[in-house]
């Protein structure tokens, strides 16, 4: 490795005002490129990132939210089917909006990109400091649970016990994001593929069922016929697609991004939505509507059902979908952090890239110590209940941007093109699945509003605010110095983030 007069070298450091963060090149093997994020993703890693993200615990443990509020089993398959394509569109658009704009950091990027910092800030902030951590740390403790169960099987194992192995494995999928991009991926495609096995077990069990002629529970009957009801019912099955997007997050570590991002998102959710509509076909040929709507975990009461002694392998496979999950979660969430520090919205250190490993393991670290710091809170739940509505808020204002760019900004390359009807049809129904469920949960959605508003002074004293103290830049300036010792990182190379 060879130091540049920049660099970390034994010389005794300047003042924060007479040297500059270091940067370092990369002489063994890195020719000019330096210190930056590597396209080392392949269509098929993309497409694991995006089907491992979308299928977590949910279709197993808990797909009674569509049901509850359609009514029948009929129609729940159709708004289950509905919510699939509905996403597809969304992510046909993402992919004129990944390859357009070739940032890591996906809508934050966009929106920052078309709307200004203002706007990018108060989407990276409700992200970064509560979604992301807070679904990391419920997708842990879904998997702590369920690897604890068969030792407490006439009970519900020790919160205690819970959160220290949720913790554990936080930890572990920190440090294989840490160490190795290659790893990470790796372990997001063999766990892609556990779930993908036991959701075709469930499958290939329903068909059989299907066979043998158990259609009795496939009507329409007690069909809800309120608008608010079958509004919510969207609003459910949304919820179990949503991370159809996570792959526009790393994008500068795919390769060929231009041919492999569309690929990699029309296969996954193809994918996703069969395998979804066939896995709820599978559970209704075996229990009620009233057995699914009563039982906390619906794969492991069919599988009671149907495997006899094989059973277990149910919550096992629970277990392994929800550690995939949180690696997708952190994999991805990392590289929002380190988007929004590369837009000097977030402290420096996060632009930081590992200069033997390459990966992005400030960004890593801070977001696994954010989970660690929400495994404490005791109902988490109902922080992402508040802001989940933001979260379809800030992808419906991502799709805004492209016929805002196509007015604004006609000549930006473009190798995908949607016609203006896929996005404009999104929009509207992004809408509407954000103002319902305002109505019929006003007071949690005030409470969400309050925890947006939140971002204002953040933003109003550490973005818009130049001219802060000098004793306060250089105190941020020491930490950063101090920690890229720690980490031994530099700041990357930069790019456009743009394909000409």
């Amino acid at each position: 490795m060879t130091v540049t007069s920049r660099s970390m070298s034994s010389e005794k450091l300047k003042s924060p005002e007479e040297v500059p963060l270091q940067a370092v090149s990369m002489g063994d093997g890195a020719g000019d490129d330096g210190v930056c994020l590597k396209a080392k993703m392949s269509l098929l890693n993309g497409i694991t990132v995006i089907v491992g993200s979308i299928i977590g615990s949910g279709i197993f443990v808990s797909p009674t939210g569509v049901l509850k509020y359609t009514g029948s089993v009929n129609l729940s398959l159709i708004v289950w089917t509905a919510s699939g394509l509905f996403s597809m569109v969304g992510a046909y658009c993402y992919a004129e909006l990944g390859c357009m704009i070739s940032k890591s950091g996906a809508d934050y990027a966009y929106i920052m990109e078309t709307f200004g910092p203002f706007m990018a800030f108060v989407r990276l902030w409700i992200e970064c400091m509560i979604v992301r951590p807070c679904s990391q740390a419920i997708v842990a403790l879904t998997f702590s649970v369920y690897v604890l169960k068969p030792f407490f099987p006439d009970c519900q194992p020790p919160d205690e016990s819970v959160r220290l192995l949720a913790a554990c494995c936080i930890l572990v999928l920190t440090f294989i994001n840490c160490w190795d991009v290659k790893w990470a991926t790796r372990v997001q495609d063999i766990f892609t593929y556990a779930k993908l096995l036991a959701l075709f077990i469930i499958i290939f069990a329903g068909t059989y069922q299907l066979y043998l002629g158990k259609t009795e529970y496939f009507t329409y009957e007690n069909t809800t016929s309120e608008v608010t009801s079958i509004a919510l019912s969207f609003y459910s099955g949304l919820f179990a697609y949503n991370g159809w997007n996570y792959l526009n997050f790393i994008i500068e570590e795919l390769k060929d991004p231009i041919k492999n991002l569309p690929r990699a998102i029309g296969i996954s959710c193809t994918l996703v939505t069969v395998v979804y509509v066939m896995t709820n076909v599978a559970f209704y040929t075996t229990l009620s509507p009233a057995e699914v709507l009563g039982s906390e975990a619906v794969a492991v009461t069919y599988a009671n059902q149907l495997f006899g002694v094989l059973a277990w392998t149910i919550p096992v496979f629970v277990a392994m979908s929800t550690f995939g999950a949180v690696n997708g979660i952190l994999l991805t969430s990392s590289r929002l952090f380190y988007a929004g520090a590369c837009e000097g919205q977030m402290p420096e250190i996060l632009t930081m890239i590992q200069v033997q490993r390459l990966t992005p393991a400030p960004a890593v670290l801070c977001m696994a110590l954010l989970s660690l710091l929400y495994l404490t809170v005791s109902d988490i739940f109902a922080l992402i209940n508040y802001v989940g509505f933001a979260t379809w808020l800030s992808i419906g204002v991502a799709v805004v941007c492209i016929p805002v760019l196509r007015w604004t900004q006609p000549n930006l390359p473009r190798p995908i093109k949607v016609n203006l009807i896929f996005p404009i049809s999104y929009i509207i129904a992004s809408i509407l699945v954000t103002v319902v469920p305002m109505i019929a949960s006003p007071v949690e959605t005030g409470y969400g509003c309050l925890m947006i508003f939140t971002s204002v002074p953040v933003y109003l004293a550490f973005i818009s605010w130049k001219n802060k103290p000098k004793f306060f830049q250089n105190g941020v300036a020491n930490v950063t110095r101090i920690l890229q010792k720690i980490i031994f990182a530099v700041p990357p190379r930069r790019s456009t983030g743009r394909h000409n």
